[in-house]
């Protein structure tokens, strides 16, 4: 866990930023703000295989032009172009920061690689398969398997049915409580724990809970519409599945 706030980052806790290690590979899933520099805690940008990032929110990409500015003039070790598993705007977005005419501009740097419903790459023995759910944009939750074991994170978005399909008998769901209440973008504490219910998941972790939330109590609430082993998210933390 490198980062776990919405939609700001906190003292001592960056934004949403995951370390997936499996298979032999490892991913950066989400780019947070400071959520590098909890990375680099566990590995190096060299050692990573890729990264993904489920949509093009601030709060969930902003990490990664440092990370460029890491690879790009860091005095870092060569390596390969960084592959970055993304909606295809984002090669757009880097160019407008950066004030650049094309996101070719970056590709001795990053790999920038389009997402789209049900994409799949394998790194290695693990398995990542993309499916695009509902928060107002383009946006994906992840599915990774590995030697008969699956993580399933929801990324941001509200309840719908592809989300449903992707976490289908998860060993573990992270899955994202930002709202008090119902809405069209996010998951409720109540419902991320009704999701993990429906899908049979084995362990539910509670992740980007909003300021209007206390992250205790969020837990909880999941915890009672679950029904089952339920975890809050902690920046350092590391789980199994």
């Amino acid at each position: 866990m490198l980062g776990t706030a919405a939609p700001y980052p906190q003292p001592d806790r960056p934004c949403s930023g995951y370390l997936l290690r499996a298979g032999g590979a490892q991913v950066w899933v989400d780019a947070g703000p400071g959520s590098l520099a909890e990375l680099l805690r566990h590995t190096t940008l060299a050692e990573l295989d890729a990264v993904w990032l489920s949509h093009l929110h601030l709060d969930h990409i902003g990490d990664l032009l440092n990370a460029y500015y890491a690879l790009a003039y860091g005095e870092l070790p060569a390596r390969s172009p960084l592959p970055v598993y993304a909606p295809a705007e984002l090669g757009a977005r880097l160019a407008g920061f950066f004030a650049q005419p094309d996101p070719g501009v970056f590709s001795d740097v990053l790999d920038l690689r389009p997402l789209s419903d049900g994409h799949q790459v394998q790194l290695r023995d693990l398995q990542l398969t993309s499916r695009a759910v509902e928060h107002g944009c383009e946006a994906y939750a992840l599915r990774a398997e590995s030697s008969g074991h699956t993580f399933v994170y929801s990324g941001d978005c509200a309840p719908c049915p592809a989300l449903d399909a992707i976490a289908a008998d998860a060993d573990l769901l992270l899955c994202e409580a930002n709202d008090p209440y119902p809405t069209a973008v996010h998951h409720t504490p109540f419902q991320a724990g009704d999701l993990a219910h429906r899908t049979n998941t084995k362990h539910l972790v509670v992740t980007h809970v909003g300021p209007l939330l206390d992250r205790t109590h969020a837990t909880d609430e999941a915890a009672d519409s679950f029904g089952g082993p339920t975890t809050t998210a902690e920046v350092g933390s590391t789980l199994a599945f």
